[in-house]
């Protein structure tokens, strides 16, 4: 897909807005009624409808296919804890390189972390958008997947006693993160 630059004066972006439409016709269905693009400038529709066309036409694959060469690991099994550890923390930052950030890891080892990459991440499949300002959020753990963890490494003080209020139980111990890492994150 080519890249679609975004004119400054008005009648290049309606120029632009009818191009983008005349691409998006065979994608429309009720859904896009849904949004009222009345309360939106030219331009903001322009970019609206630029990523809704990324999004139809970019192809679901499994995560490790969106690298050139595929992004293999070798199995766990197969790894010393120190080269696990190098190999992890290199797909890592391969995994950065196309806008594809973790969260809340420090709670797992190593070897467990790179086993999630291994087993549930990199064979995954999800929409490959081009799109510069599309990140993907893997959030390993939260207050609905995992209570206990969310609660015991990650949920702030207010959080805590969100919980605690809601659900009339005593949150778990908070305790140090095993784990600190610092992961590379989107900017």
């Amino acid at each position: 897909m080519t890249e679609v630059r975004f004119p400054n004066n008005e009648v290049d972006q309606l120029l632009l807005n009818a191009q983008l439409r005349d691409e998006l016709e065979p994608y429309m269905d009720e859904s896009v009624e849904l949004v009222d693009a009345s309360q939106m400038s030219t331009e903001e529709e322009n970019h609206f409808l630029q990523a809704m066309l990324c999004w139809e036409r970019s192809p679901v694959i499994p995560i490790s296919q969106w690298f050139e060469p595929e992004l293999q690991l070798p199995h766990p099994d197969t790894l010393s804890d120190r080269n696990l550890s190098k190999v992890m923390w290199d797909a890592l930052e391969r995994l950065a390189e196309q806008r594809i950030y973790l969260q809340c890891t420090d709670h797992l080892s190593d070897r467990q972390l790179y086993c999630v990459l291994f087993r549930d991440i990199l064979p995954t499949t999800e929409k490959k958008l081009n799109l510069p300002q599309n990140n993907l959020i893997w959030k390993l753990v939260d207050l609905e997947s995992n209570p206990e963890i969310w609660l015991t490494y990650y949920a702030s003080d207010q959080e805590r006693q969100q919980w605690e209020f809601e659900s009339n139980g005593l949150a778990p111990a908070q305790l140090d993160k095993p784990n600190s890492r610092n992961l590379p994150e989107p900017f």
